[in-house]
């Protein structure tokens, strides 16, 4: 018997399973896979904090990060990259660092660094989604990760501040979505007519940026210039998560309120059915049951004559 898997990832919003690029790639590969995995979208705790996410987890295995996700589950023979040649394997792993490198840390100060997206956008969102007191906790931690991460990996000599690495960032940043389109063509998929972990970390990377109402982002306006790239998420989101994606995680207390309510209309209108019934049963006349008489024609049936 197969030891079910449980996907605990950021819940989804713009029409995406997930706001989360990490998440998506990893919800994205399971697809791609055939991966049957629970999603459970993380609880809004103390935890939230500190938590790792994506994470799954399969019996006593926990598995954070997407690349190591991807290796437990081609291990448990969830594999979409199967049919990749060696070469088609090398590819993947210089794009995948491509994508790392060069788009990552600009989607995390599109995100979180820029002060009108994460005003208007990112932190409502996020705050929107935490009871009190983490609804003040959580986008900032995450706003200073992303900031420390920025610096740490971009940061070099000549470049001292954040306001001097936003050009170099979007400047990668849109090299990297041409190189990508340049590879994808006129194709669905990079490499033939099935997805596979580079489909995967591109739609996971790309997704938020496509969907999200970006209050100011030149970056976003330069991938919706891009017809082939654009094409390629919606086509991803129309084949494997249309109609079956998790979507906006609804608090504990809403959910359950929600199905309470549905449940007492239910009741509440079997009563009324039954009180109905019940009206008409008591206004009809009530008479006691009684045997059918025997039929005259046959009572009469000796001294009867023919017509």
């Amino acid at each position: 018997m197969a030891t079910s898997m449980e996907l605990r990832c950021w819940g989804g919003d713009w029409g995406l399973p997930s706001v989360h690029a990490e998440s998506l790639v990893v919800l994205a590969y399971c697809k791609f896979s055939g991966a049957n995995v629970t999603v459970s979208p993380i609880d809004w705790t103390w935890r939230t904090l500190t938590v790792t996410t994506p994470e799954l987890v399969c019996g006593d295995s926990t598995v954070t990060e997407p690349a190591d996700i991807l290796n437990f589950l081609r291990k448990q023979r969830f594999n979409a990259d199967y049919e990749l040649t060696a070469r088609q394997g090398a590819d993947t792993m210089a794009y995948v660092a491509l994508v790392e490198e060069k788009l990552r840390p600009a989607l995390l100060h599109t995100f979180w660094v820029d002060a009108e997206n994460y005003a208007n956008l990112t932190r409502p969102w996020f705050a929107s989604r935490s009871p009190f007191p983490l609804n003040f906790l959580v986008p900032s931690r995450h706003a200073n990760n992303a900031l420390c991460r920025i610096l740490l990996s971009k940061v070099e000599s000549p470049l001292y501040s954040i306001t001097e690495v936003e050009g170099k960032l979007y400047s990668d940043a849109k090299e990297c979505l041409n190189l990508l389109s340049h590879r994808l063509g006129g194709d669905h998929y990079f490499f033939g007519n099935s997805p596979s972990s580079l489909d995967a970390f591109v739609f996971g990377f790309m997704a938020p940026l496509h969907k999200a109402a970006l209050p100011s982002c030149p970056l976003q306006s330069h991938l919706r210039q891009l017809a082939n790239l654009t094409g390629f998420i919606d086509n991803i989101l129309a084949v494997y998560f249309s109609g079956s994606q998790p979507g906006s995680p609804v608090p504990v207390q809403e959910t359950v309120d929600a199905n309470l309510q549905k449940l007492t209309q239910l009741v509440n209108k079997e009563s009324n059915l039954i009180e109905k019934m019940d009206d008409n049963l008591r206004s009809s006349p009530q008479l006691k049951p009684r045997r059918p008489e025997p039929k005259p024609r046959l009572a009469n049936e000796g001294s009867s004559t023919p017509a």
